[in-house]
């Protein structure tokens, strides 16, 4: 596969997941800043690989090998996320960019040994799940900040959220995957909330709260 196709049926699958339901070719192309018509024209290419189902006018989906290839992408893209955190020291808003192009790396060899090498992490610097070599993986049971009553309080498990920016945000406000988050207030106006993390307390957006994951204590 080139790059552009592993790009394609990787996109596919954050948009669709393991669901049967088609996916659009305008939600392709907007996804990816491109054409419908370049979408259509690689999703027959595809299509011809037994990666997806093409319905013309309707939309595409993964098939069995789509999926197992998605995953398999995803997987590589993950590991070398956590790879150049814990043995680079990039920070979370770093590894991104660099790891979308290592993900393309053929060599299943290097990839198993690097998921030796660092002890088969089961979640990303960003609190996603890392797929196994066979293809499974477990979401975390985890609901948005912004869902939390006053007086609730849970872990900051991932970030929805995942651009440079966001991250960086989170850096200045010192807010990372781990640290213990109450809600303290919530305001009616907005839904900006008070929050609490550790000994100090800050006040967030809806639009921050709504990017945050926590699993409840």
């Amino acid at each position: 596969m080139t790059r552009a196709e592993e790009n394609y049926i990787k996109t596919i699958f954050h948009l669709g997941g393991n669901d049967s339901k088609l996916i659009s070719t305008n939600a392709i192309a907007a996804e990816m800043d491109t054409k419908p018509s370049s979408v259509t024209d690689m999703a027959k290419k595809l299509a011809d690989k037994k990666l997806l189902n093409y319905v013309r006018y309707q939309g595409v989906s993964l098939t069995t090998l789509g999926t197992k290839t998605a995953l398999s992408i995803i997987r590589k893209h993950r590991l070398w996320e956590v790879f150049l955190v814990k043995k680079l020291d990039f920070t979370w808003d770093e590894v991104h960019e660099v790891a979308e192009q290592l993900e393309h790396i053929k060599s299943e060899k290097l990839i198993d040994q690097l998921d030796e090498l660092l002890d088969f992490p089961k979640y990303d610097p960003h609190g996603d799940p890392i797929p196994t070599k066979s293809g499974e993986f477990s979401e975390r049971d985890k609901q948005l900040l912004s869902e939390l009553n006053i007086g609730a309080q849970g872990i900051c498990v991932g970030v929805k959220d995942t651009s440079a920016a966001f991250l960086k945000f989170l850096d200045k406000n010192h807010i990372a995957l781990g640290n213990e988050i109450i809600v303290v207030d919530k305001e009616a106006f907005d839904d900006s909330l008070l929050i609490k993390i550790g000994a100090r307390e800050l006040q967030i957006s809806n639009q921050i709260a709504t990017n945050l994951y926590v699993k409840l204590e």
